[in-house]
């Protein structure tokens, strides 16, 4: 560990000046172009030989790079995953330096996408063009996977990864998010659907009474927040309860006319013993419930949009292991922990794919106000993934 961290140490300036580089080009979900993004890694990766190729939506889109280096031995591949699109501003009033800085300031890398996951996707790139000369030795292979379809949750680059006949299918990812004290090794996975609330229209002043669909769709908002749900079950060694939240709501205009329509965004986080199944059953009843309550012309209708499973890997489950062991190695007092958002590792948990989903820099503002990355201990996270990159290649 002690050689890989001072080769850890010589990169920093580089991987910072990469970092800075990429936190300069806007890249907001959904919102901004990627090319120039991702024209700044392919020239940073053509310039040094590393083999790469873009990856493509069934548009035929830009949603990611893979960056591919094969060992000389048989064995298995392992992916490093940053994404390089980010979160949205949000209110640029608020922020006390531009949201593309880019700056470092007394050792803090500001920017949208500084913490995620800017400097991670910087890190993952040298960490191949360290591996690159060595990889004759090597058993299986490394993929670094960076992906510019992450903020939206459409996950594109991770798609398009896993369904490309020409890539090695990983048998585990590192998910580049920041946070040095833990090792994220799992998280709740998620159901969500769409609920459509109808009602009889008419116009605000009648003399008829009508009980209009905003009503009717508060009425289930109360009735789904009143949802009992399970706590966390002490058989199981999933450490987080299931949780339902309404988190849209949409209805009428004007004010002379009662809405006949109402449209909610449900979302249901779920954890092995509370399935997506069962958030689904728990819905139902609620609508059912409503529609038994305060009957309309039309039923409820229900849409369910997407479903993610749970995860959570053992301590000595790989790539879990090897993250923890190296991070222990260094000196770096981590914990493994089950996150409550969900991430990349559901998706992959869906493919059978084990994940790790953040370990890295300290870091204030994610997704909020004056994002930034703190750099002092960015040399021991590159050490640290560049070992647990070298174990697990050295079967």
């Amino acid at each position: 560990m002690s050689e890989n961290l001072q080769q850890a140490k010589a990169r920093t300036a580089s991987v910072v000046e990469l970092a800075r580089e990429l936190v300069r080009r806007p890249s907001r979900g959904g919102i901004d172009g990627y090319e120039p993004v991702l024209g700044v890694l392919e020239h940073w990766l053509a310039a040094r030989g590393l083999p790469h190729r873009r990856l493509h939506d069934s548009a035929g889109e830009p949603v990611g790079l893979l960056v591919e280096i094969p060992g000389g031995r048989p064995g298995s591949w392992w992916t490093l995953d940053a994404c390089v699109d980010t979160a949205p501003y949000g209110d640029e009033a608020a922020w006390s330096f531009p949201p593309d800085s880019g700056d470092v300031v007394d050792g803090w890398l500001l920017g949208r996408g500084a913490a995620d996951s800017k400097l991670a996707a910087a890190m993952f790139c040298h960490i191949a063009a360290d591996l690159a000369p060595r990889a004759a030795g090597l058993h299986g292979g490394l993929a670094v996977l960076l992906d510019v379809d992450e903020h939206t949750g459409g996950f594109g680059g991770a798609r398009a990864y896993l369904a490309d006949p020409h890539a090695a299918r990983p048998a585990g990812v590192m998910i580049g998010y920041p946070g040095l004290d833990e090792v994220v090794v799992g998280g709740r996975g998620l159901w969500r659907a769409t609920i459509a609330v109808h009602a009889p229209s008419g116009h605000s002043g009648s003399s008829k009474t009508v009980v209009g669909a905003i009503s009717r769709a508060a009425r289930l908002v109360r009735l789904l927040d009143a949802a009992e749900l399970p706590g966390v079950n002490a058989a199981s060694a999933f450490p987080l309860p299931p949780k339902l939240s309404v988190t849209s709501f949409h209805g009428g205009q004007g004010f002379s006319a009662t809405s006949d329509r109402c449209e909610l965004n449900v979302d249901v986080r779920t954890v092995p013993t509370f399935d997506a199944h069962d958030a689904e059953t728990l819905v139902r009843k609620a609508v059912a419930a409503l529609d038994a309550e305060m009957p309309a012309p039309r039923p409820t209708q229900i849409t369910p949009v997407a479903t993610w499973p749970p995860f959570r890997l053992t301590e000595d489950e790989q790539p879990a292991a090897a993250l923890l062991d190296a991070a222990t190695e260094a000196g770096l007092a981590v914990r493994a922990k089950t996150a409550g958002p969900s991430n990349i590792g559901n998706l992959l948990a869906g493919e059978g794919i084990p994940a790790t989903a953040g370990f890295g820099v300290p870091y204030e503002g994610l997704h909020g106000i004056d994002e930034r990355a703190h750099l002092a201990a960015l040399p021991q996270v590159y050490a640290v993934y560049q070992q647990a990159v070298l174990n697990l290649l050295q079967g």
